[in-house]
């Protein structure tokens, strides 16, 4: 009996510190998880709610700061009775309507207050009317736009959101509103798609906190965000007041922010400029705590009945009481892994036991695997790794591949202290290539003393394609299919970093009298002329050469050269080329260039230093009369 309850409380004490202590890391893992996803969920839905807000707010300003519309409404008052007046409104903004297809493109003026759509005027606005509260809110305001929901189509999913910009006169009097709507019923679908994914709650908010768009709520319920969720004075305030839009705020919500939560939401909130709203995104922790008390459970249970077998066993055969804790114990270890690989099956493409200390397969998926390419069937782990090397990875990738895998190197790891190895790559698969994430996790089995590697294989081609399209959006400017200013900057950079001892070009184009081209003919005709610009400039130039915008009409080309002479005839015969009559839509417009051009080294080794000296070339081009280049230094 003595033996039986100092063995059951050696036992029991021993389980019970166990669970906690994997308790307690398993939930401190949790959170660090939930954290993770949550921020990555919310930087991916920021990045696509940016794209669809800030393009019919672009069209808003462009409206806004046109100044055929300015005179147009300087008009209004002694054409207030001329047909031709209206019919010169609505075609206007028909022009808008028709380029992007936005549901609505209007126009108020502030001096009447008539309202005019691509349909022609069909109201005065009235500052009883509460729909109209939205346009004298924001005359009052003093802000240059504002975006708004209308929600009288929200009862069938479809929300519009407007982008409405102040037209202001050369004295900053506001003139009227202009503005388009767009249909964003995708905006709830998209949020549901992430709570099913990540487990995830996002709400867009405005400054007081009424939730805008949900996919928990009915667009128009009016509902206050922070009725419903347990946040203090100070994390409501550090919300609505966050207006980074480069950063994210992150935290715990409740009174125990402080310490670990308990069963509290983690909230990461980011600005949206563009709208003016905050996107909050939210996961809680009720879901967690709830699967850990069942493990936690499941575990004591677990607990009762070893500790019955135990006794049994002690009582019955002492002596044989080492040779049952180790069977036992082995026992409890496989059905850990065999639950495990059950667990993450549905996760990879894959799972292979490989022995690692005596090279060779530990289990048949791994033979039959390595038997599928080629390998005779016992081939040892060496043999299967090179063969999957040679047949399957891409060329590139194959040293890192046996580098990481190979028997020698996951020893070295498992004696450095590392349990897992993980890998990258591009592998074939029916004769295309696609992205693989394979994972190894070392173990030393207990049955043989030989160190084991399982390995997981998952398919992450959606997820790198993701990022990579990402990466491009980043840098491209959206019109002319050019490096972004910020990306001109640091591709150049790079390369002149790379290449110290190379000649290079620096040119800079600039559009001449482009604003000329607005003027007469509007900012569509414009972009037609920016676009044709640039067609001439990227035909002109290499693949491999750096072509970007960095400025409304002005443009950079960098490219290496095999002397000065062969960049100033490809400057010279592009000036040629672009000294010609744009034509677009039955409209004509001389178009010409002045063009800079700096060398490096000679004129600089970095950006700045080149971008400063070339400008100083195209400054004095534009001396000369434009519609020609200037070399830096010459005159």
């Amino acid at each position: 009996m003595r033996t039986n309850v100092l063995v059951c409380l050696i036992i029991v004490g021993g389980f019970v510190v166990t669970s906690a202590l994997s308790y307690q890391a398993n939930y401190g893992a949790s959170l660090q998880n939930i954290e993770q996803v949550s921020r990555l969920a919310s930087g991916s839905m920021y990045h696509q709610l940016n794209t669809t807000f800030s393009k019919p707010l672009n069209v808003s300003l462009t409206m806004a700061n046109d100044s055929l519309l300015k005179l147009l409404l300087s008009e209004e008052r002694d054409r207030e009775d001329d047909p031709s007046y209206d019919e010169t409104i609505r075609t206007y903004l028909g022009e808008y309507h028709e380029l992007y297809g936005y549901e609505s493109v209007f126009l108020v003026s502030a001096d009447t207050g008539r309202y005019y759509s691509y349909t022609g005027s069909d109201r005065t606005m009235n500052p009883e009317d509460p729909a109209n509260d939205w346009y004298y809110d924001l005359l009052k305001s003093g802000e240059a736009y504002a975006a708004n929901v209308d929600n009288d189509d929200a009862a069938n999913g479809e929300v519009t959101l407007f982008a409405n910009c102040v037209i202001r006169d050369a004295q900053g009097n506001a003139l009227g509103v202009v503005g388009v709507g767009m249909r964003i019923e995708h905006l709830q679908s998209l949020f549901r798609q992430y709570h099913d994914d990540f487990g995830v709650d996002a709400y867009l908010v405005d400054a007081a906190g009424t939730v805008e768009v949900s996919a928990n709520h009915d667009v128009g319920e009016n509902l206050n965000y922070f009725d419903v969720h347990p946040f203090t004075e100070e994390q409501k305030a550090e919300l609505t007041s966050w207006d980074s839009a480069t950063e994210s705020l992150g935290f715990w919500a409740g009174e125990n922010s402080g310490v670990i939560p308990v069963e509290s939401d983690y909230v990461v909130a980011r600005f949206l400029p563009d709208a003016g709203w905050h996107l909050v995104v939210e996961r809680d922790t009720s879901e967690l705590l709830t699967d850990l008390r069942l493990q936690l459970a499941e575990t004591l249970a677990v607990i009762v009945l070893i500790v019955g077998v135990i006794l049994f066993v002690i009582t019955s055969v002492i002596r044989n009481f080492n040779r049952k804790i180790v069977n036992l114990t082995q026992s409890i270890e496989r059905e850990r892994r065999t639950a495990f690989e059950k667990a993450t099956q549905h996760l990879f493409e894959d799972i292979y036991e490989l022995d690692v200390t005596n090279d060779r397969p530990a289990n048949e998926a791994a033979e039959d695997y390595f038997e599928s390419l080629g390998a005779p069937r016992g081939a040892s782990f060496s043999e299967g790794l090179a063969i999957i090397a040679e047949k399957q990875i891409k060329e590139e990738f194959r040293d890192g591949y046996l580098n990481t895998f190979s028997p020698d190197k996951v020893l070295e790891a498992y004696e450095a202290g590392r349990e897992e190895l993980r890998y990258e790559c591009m592998i074939s698969s029916g004769g295309e290539y696609y992205w693989l994430r394979i994972t190894g996790r070392i173990v030393k089995n207990d049955e043989d003393g030989a160190v084991h590697m399982l390995v997981y294989r998952q398919n992450v081609n959606a997820e790198k394609l993701r990022e990579g399209h990402m990466r491009r959006l980043a840098m491209t400017d959206e019109m002319t299919g050019l490096y972004t200013k910020s990306a001109t900057e640091r591709v150049i950079g790079q390369a002149l970093e790379e290449d110290r001892a190379g000649l290079f070009a620096f040119f800079i184009f600039d559009i001449d009298v482009f604003k000329q081209a607005n003027d007469r003919f509007g900012h569509a005709f414009g972009d037609t002329v920016i676009k044709s610009f640039t067609g001439s400039i990227r035909s002109a130039f290499r693949k491999d050469d750096v072509i970007g915008r960095i400025g409304g009409d002005e443009f950079v080309a960098f490219a290496s050269v095999p002397n000065e002479a062969w960049a100033r005839r490809k400057a010279e015969e592009l000036s040629r080329e672009l000294d010609r009559d744009h034509v677009s839509n039955g409209k004509t417009w001389h178009m010409s260039a002045s063009i800079g051009i700096a060398f490096a080294p000679r004129d600089g080794s970095d950006f700045d230093t080149l971008y400063k000296h070339a400008d100083q070339a195209l400054y004095r081009t534009k001396e000369k009369g434009r519609n020609g280049l200037t070399v830096y230094g010459e005159d």
